[in-house]
């Protein structure tokens, strides 16, 4: 089929590619003449597994890119939007793109189009969309308006729109029901798991994925509700982590515990320093600012995105308390994007609490596998970048992760000790077992479980023997 993606940001990207290697004919649409000049040179503007060979082999062959909206919803019979819906200062959803970019597509309709809101937006947003296009002179009978909200996380969005949990359509017609059935009928038939040059199949992927069709209203609010859901298991694993610092318990015997419930299950039971990126703190405020304007006072809500912050300063605490004070103290800190596998550091824990311990004084060496470029746009001062993990732990008071990438799980600890300060490690995410910390020499802090601490004096008084030399 021939599809328009209209938007080249992170969810346009990742769909225009992955439709591509379904077999059908994609055009990506953007106003910004720079970008698409850097996708037609072969640049790929965000760190995503599997995307870079995707847009390699379908480049100028089944994807093209271009600037002119009307005319690549005249050439198609489905068009996607996947443009931003930043939140406002209230924390509604601003719906200004998408309303731009619907005003454009009624002056291409010239046959029957399905358009796809492919964006977070709130409910009752396909509605508007059809009465947008409508006010533009288009023929209601020509267009329908669908929603089919996405589900990708940043790190793994290459599989998880092709080896997807579910794909959730929104119609309000049978007609725009069978195009979107054609769309994926690549995944819901099999067919594209049986090609010899499909992107691997991560482990206890469901295959062939189950295609839900809703009202547009439903699958617009199962967008909202998964994302809201999730943000809430995680902060409630942190709260119950907070409880086991008090209590001297264990938060990872717990989640093990509350995780083998088959009613509950183990995923984003994962304590840390909360969650951050793009997606859960902007829809939790849509998602309330929805039930507020419904007349629904959600404050289970305001209390996840609470726990989420008082994670973070709680862990700013912890590290007060290990360190004593903060200035002039240099630390090492490893991960600044919000979450491992992207560079994308918006809303980031980890820039977060590197912009307050720089306010309380201290000198910052960070490394991040993929986000320092990012993140010297907004850490302009008091952060040295360093080349690999080992350089950030250089001479370090204390050495933080703030980011759970695969790497800073494997470091080479006798390695590390030598070139620390002082052997204190905080984890933020819980990367390794206290017991095998203490027996490489290491102070250890991590979250919900108790300190792994060496003798007195190794806990934080006396440097290494490289500076004692």
């Amino acid at each position: 089929m021939r599809i328009a993606v209209v938007g080249s940001g992170y969810v346009g990207l990742v769909t225009g590619a992955c439709f591509a290697d379904l077999g059908h004919e994609v055009v990506l649409v953007d106003n910004d003449e720079k970008k698409l000049a850097a996708l037609r040179n072969g640049e790929v503007p965000i760190h995503e597994k599997f995307l870079p060979e995707l847009l390699a082999r379908h480049r100028g062959q089944r994807i093209k890119f271009s600037g002119d909206l009307q005319a690549a919803t005249r050439e198609s019979e489905a068009v996607f939007i996947a443009v931003g819906t930043p939140p406002t200062e209230s924390g509604d959803a601003d719906l200004s793109y998408v309303e731009s970019v619907a005003r454009e597509i009624s002056g291409g309709v010239d046959g029957y189009k399905v358009v796809v809101e492919k964006s977070t937006v709130p409910v009752y947003t396909s509605q508007w969309i059809r009465t947008i296009i409508m006010r533009n002179g288009a023929d209601p009978a020509q267009f329908d308006v669908t929603s089919n909200p996405e589900f990708l996380r940043e790190g793994t969005a290459v599989t998880d729109f092709l080896y997807p949990d579910r794909i959730v359509v929104g119609v309000e017609s049978e007609q725009a029901a069978e195009v979107m059935r054609q769309l994926y009928g690549p995944l819901t038939s099999g067919w594209y798991y049986g090609r010899g040059d499909a992107i691997p199949r991560p482990e206890a992927a469901r295959v062939p994925p189950r295609l839900i069709i809703t009202s547009t209203k439903s699958a617009e609010l199962i967008k909202h509700a998964s994302n809201a859901f999730l943000a809430m298991k995680i902060s409630f694993i942190n709260a119950v982590a907070s409880i086991c610092e008090s209590v001297g318990a264990n938060v990872q015997q717990v989640c093990d515990g509350v995780g083998t419930d088959s009613r509950i299950g183990p995923r984003f039971l994962n304590p840390g320093i909360g969650y951050g990126g793009s997606c859960f703190p902007k829809d939790l405020m849509a998602f309330r600012a929805v039930a507020k304007e419904s007349g629904y006072d959600f404050r289970l809500l305001e209390e996840v995105t609470r726990i989420n912050e008082e994670q973070r300063h709680r862990f700013l605490r912890k590290v007060r308390s290990v360190l004593w004070t903060f200035r002039g103290k240099r630390l090492g800190v490893l991960g600044l994007a919000f979450k491992g596998g992207t560079d994308d550091i918006r809303e980031s824990p980890a820039v977060l609490l590197v912009q307050e311990l720089l306010r309380e004084g201290c000198h910052i060496c960070a490394y991040d596998p993929a986000a320092m470029e990012r993140a010297q746009e907004v850490l302009t001062s008091g952060v040295e970048f360093a080349a690999d993990a080992y350089e950030a732990a250089t001479g370090a008071d204390a050495l933080l992760i703030l980011t759970e990438w695969e790497e800073f799980a494997a470091l080479d600890l006798d390695r590390l000790r030598a070139l620390v300060k002082y052997p204190i490690m905080l984890d933020g995410r819980n990367l390794y077992d206290p017991a095998v910390m203490v027996e490489h020499g290491f102070s250890y802090y991590s979250v919900g479980r108790p300190a792994a601490l060496t003798d007195e004096l190794t806990a934080g008084t006396r440097p290494n023997k490289r500076e004692q030399a």
